[in-house]
Order: C-alpha cells, then sequence, then structure tokens
C-alpha cells in the first residue's frame, strides 16, 4: 500500500480567493488535478490538518473539500491510512453491480431471517426491555439549560459544526470516561453519534467489507448484527456462556477480523465477560490484526463494587472501539452516544459521519455538555443506579417463585434486564402471550439468536426482562397480573 509522506505531495500552486467559497475552490483545484493526472491514482493525500496549515484555511474548509470528492468517487479513505486518490492502483475498488446485488440481496434477506422488532413505542411498561427510568430525568433543570443556550447563542456555533461534535462535549466525556471508568482517551479520540446505533452503524460502514467474516455474541444484540450484515459482513455467531463470550471458538473462526461485544452486561443474557476471557479477547485481535466493537450499552448500572473498566481501559494495541450513549442515562429520544476510536481511525470516521448528516444538533450536544460540566450528569447517574436497584429488588423479590417450565431468576449483578431460561420455545410462547394479555411486555429469548444457530430450538428459549422501565408499584401490579394469567 502506498505510503508517502504526507507533504510530499506538491499543492504548493493552490491558491485560494477567500472571496469565494474556498471550500468550493479547494475541491475544484484537486478534482483538476485527479482528472489531468497530477495526482494519479492511489496517491496518498496529506492530511486534513497539514493540508489546512500548507493553505492557510480551516481544518473544516479541506474536510468539506474532502468530502465532495469522496462523495463522487474521486478519493477513497482507507481505515487507518488516511486518504487517497482512487483509481486503477486502488485496493478498495468500488463492488462490481452483480456483486453488489447479491450483497444487498444478502442483507435483506438476513433482515427478513431476524427477528428485528421495532422499538416499543408509547409509555413505559412493566417489562420492557432496553428502557431506563427516564420518569426521574430533571426535565426542569434540563429545560433551564436549553433556554440559557437557545436565549443569546454564539454566532460562531450556528454555522456547520466540526462532525466530530462539539468540542467542548468530547472533551467532557473524555473527562467523564477517565473518572468513571478508567479509559483514558483524549478528546479527538471521540464522535458524538446519534446514540449507540448510529456509532455501530458508522463501525460497519468503514470496517466491514463485502463477505468479510465478522462475529457477533449468538444469543446477541440484533440490531448490530443487521448494520454488520448491510454492509455486507458474513455474521458467524459465536455462543456466550457464564464468562461471556467464547474465546476458543472465535478464534477457530478462519480470516475473522472483527467482533462486536457487551462485555460489561451481555445482551441479552446479562452474563459479564470474565478477566480472563477479556484479556484473551484482546490477544486475539493483536494475534490476527483484528479490531473489536466494544458495546457498553449500560455499563453505569453496576448494583456491587463500582463499574467494570471497559476492555478499551485495558487495550494497548489500538484495537477497541468504544461505544457509549447517553440514552440509557437520561432517555432513550435524546439519541445522543459516542464512539471513543483509537487515534488511527478518529479523522476517517468523522468524515463518514460528516457525509450522513454532517453533525449532531448543536443544541443538545452544548446542554448535555453544561449539565455534565454543572454537576448534574453524574447526580442524575447515582439517582438511576439507585432507582434501577429498588426495581430490580421489587422484580425479584415478588417474580412468582414455581412457574411450571422456567427457571429461577438468576442474581443479577448489573444493567437494566435480566434473563431467565425456559425449557422449550413452546413453553417460551405460551408464557408471553398470556402476559401480553394483561398488558405486560416480556421479550422472547429465542429472538436473540442467528436463524442459522446449532443451537436446538428448546435450549434458545427464555424471557428477557427489562426492570428499570416502571416505579416499583407498577412493577408489583404487573406481577399480581402474572399471577393470575397465569394461575399460580
Amino acid at each position: 500500500m502506498p505510503s508517502a509522506p504526507p507533504l510530499s505531495v506538491d499543492l504548493s500552486g493552490i491558491r485560494l480567493d477567500p472571496q469565494r467559497g474556498l471550500a468550493h475552490q479547494l475541491y475544484q483545484a484537486l478534482r483538476e488535478r485527479i482528472l489531468d493526472g497530477r495526482l494519479p491514482g492511489s496517491t496518498r493525500l496529506p492530511a486534513s490538518r497539514d493540508l489546512a496549515g500548507l493553505l492557510g484555511v480551516s481544518r473544516n474548509t479541506v474536510m468539506r473539500a474532502f468530502d465532495q470528492l469522496y462523495a463522487e468517487g474521486y478519493v477513497e479513505g482507507r481505515v487507518g491510512a488516511g486518504t487517497f486518490v482512487a483509481g486503477l492502483g486502488a485496493t478498495a475498488a468500488p463492488l462490481p453491480i452483480a456483486q453488489a446485488g447479491s450483497a444487498q440481496t444478502h442483507a435483506l434477506q438476513l433482515l427478513q431471517q431476524h427477528h428485528l422488532n421495532p422499538p416499543l413505542s408509547g409509555p413505559p411498561r412493566a417489562f420492557r426491555v432496553g428502557v431506563p427510568a427516564f420518569d426521574l430525568f430533571p426535565f426542569e433543570t434540563w429545560a433551564r439549560l436549553t433556554a440559557r443556550f437557545w436565549r443569546k447563542p454564539s454566532l460562531a456555533r450556528l454555522g456547520y459544526g466540526d462532525p466530530a461534535g462539539d468540542l467542548r462535549l468530547r472533551e467532557l466525556i473524555a473527562a467523564y470516561l477517565r473518572n468513571s471508568r478508567g479509559l483514558h482517551c483524549d478528546p479527538a479520540q471521540v464522535v458524538v453519534t446519534s446514540g449507540a446505533q448510529q456509532a455501530i452503524s458508522l463501525c460497519a460502514q468503514l470496517l466491514v467489507s463485502p463477505g468479510a467474516q465478522v462475529a457477533v455474541e449468538n444469543p446477541g444484540y440484533r440490531a448490530a448484527g443487521h448494520a454488520l450484515a448491510v454492509a455486507g459482513a458474513q455474521l458467524r455467531g459465536v455462543a456466550v456462556d457464564s464468562d461471556g463470550l467464547d474465546t476458543a471458538e472465535l478464534a477457530r473462526i478462519a480470516g475473522c477480523k472483527l467482533v462486536y461485544v457487551t462485555p460489561s452486561h451481555q445482551y441479552p443474557t446479562g452474563v459479564t465477560l470474565s478477566l480472563a476471557r477479556r484479556l484473551e479477547l484482546l490477544e486475539w485481535a493483536q494475534r490476527n490484526d483484528g479490531l473489536i466493537i466494544e458495546d457498553d450499552y449500560d455499563g453505569e448500572y453496576r448494583y456491587s463494587g463500582t463499574p467494570l473498566a471497559p476492555l478499551a481501559a485495558l487495550d494497548r494495541q489500538g484495537r477497541v472501539l468504544y461505544v457509549g450513549t447517553f440514552c440509557k442515562i437520561a432517555f432513550p429520544a435524546l439519541r445522543l452516544g459516542y464512539l471513543v476510536l483509537p487515534p488511527a481511525l478518529a479523522e476517517a470516521f468523522a468524515r463518514r459521519r460528516a457525509l450522513d448528516m454532517r453533525h449532531s444538533e448543536i443544541g443538545t450536544q452544548a446542554v448535555m455538555a453544561e449539565f455534565i460540566a454543572a454537576g448534574h450528569f453524574q447526580r442524575h447517574i447515582r439517582r438511576m443506579r439507585a432507582a434501577a436497584r429498588a426495581r430490580r429488588d421489587a422484580l425479584l423479590a415478588g417474580w412468582p417463585s414455581a412457574i411450571e417450565g422456567c427457571a429461577p431468576l438468576p442474581p443479577v449483578h448489573a444493567g437494566l434486564h435480566l434473563c431467565v431460561r425456559v425449557d422449550s420455545l413452546a413453553r417460551e410462547r405460551e408464557l408471553i402471550a398470556t402476559a401480553a394479555r394483561v398488558g405486560v411486555e416480556m421479550s422472547a429469548l429465542s429472538h436473540y439468536w442467528l436463524p442459522d444457530s446449532a443451537t436446538p430450538e428448546d435450549e434458545r428459549a427464555g424471557l428477557v426482562l427489562g426492570f428499570a422501565a416502571v416505579p416499583e408499584a407498577a412493577i408489583e401490579q404487573a406481577l399480581e397480573a402474572l399471577r393470575r394469567a397465569w394461575r399460580l
């Protein structure tokens, strides 16, 4: 792969008129040099910071020009390597039409085969999965901070912003992760996203090539698998046991260089990836030149001891992409999350996000930054953790002890949901259908498995119960309704 020093390309002849659109002028100048051969295929372009310094313009100007060239196919981004002129010497040529169609067909088939149910709407009920106690959110404080920001916003913040996100928010995210999770990172490694799902989708778009073997937990978070499949991945399910992802099984997947995991609180089984497995997973990534997408969707909720250090905090080789979200602490509609990336990947991810939606809405970012800086965020985390613990206790104390075909509830040390095994698929369906008739929501564990799993169907059965969505009184009412419906 070409690896010329960033400024070995002579672009000193480019002259930009400050009275006209700088980004468009730079785009035209670079496109002209590509078309006439002065910038041949596979030429590495300078990094945006270096080119901005050379031309005396802002980095945003350079990135907007690069984005336009990228969108029109004149240049391509290579993860960890930089921006290259597209051409015959490029290594990431577009898919032939037949192959592209085949990959899209495969992705659509996966979407049809997998049980990807849309998130339930309306007020939360027991025992909805994935919903925190957003009835406790300090909306008055949030409204006051929002009004303060929009009363007289800085004009500098009303134009196009950094696609990586508001700098102050990224600085505060980095400080929060350092203090609460032991994850040391630079704000330049943080990319703000519209929730964790967009972060996962960005990983899929930039890290997956059609036909690539990508490992996912099985059972696991199906929306992540769908994002990877749509990008062309061949999903390989890896078993989950009491210690988390089976790293020995992962090691047997030939050619796999990417794995998606939820180590702090596996989704949906609720187990925690053991320290030994964490070290084995990092060793796997180093040995195979692989990458790990770590989704820490509810890592703040730990009921004994402090939250576990994430994989990213143990990573010394730049192998882990850490996905975080504010939606499990605030409320899902906020749509605010973030990625912490190895330094070599941060610019490529920001540029790719700029093509999708330019950047996140500035008001939400600015208000969240102030919410964190003023201490409201940490206070709210403590309140949410205490509420989730109390609601967990209400479920554990009131759950019927003798449900035919249903195992006892497991101990719950983390997260916002639990998983209880059921002895057959038929019994799983019967329990869920009966609960639904009395207004109680449950998720089927069988829906979290890949469709081609070797595990027998009855061994996939179970109930996934969220316990944080409603107060203790509502949990007790739901449990009483279940006792009557199940005739216990």
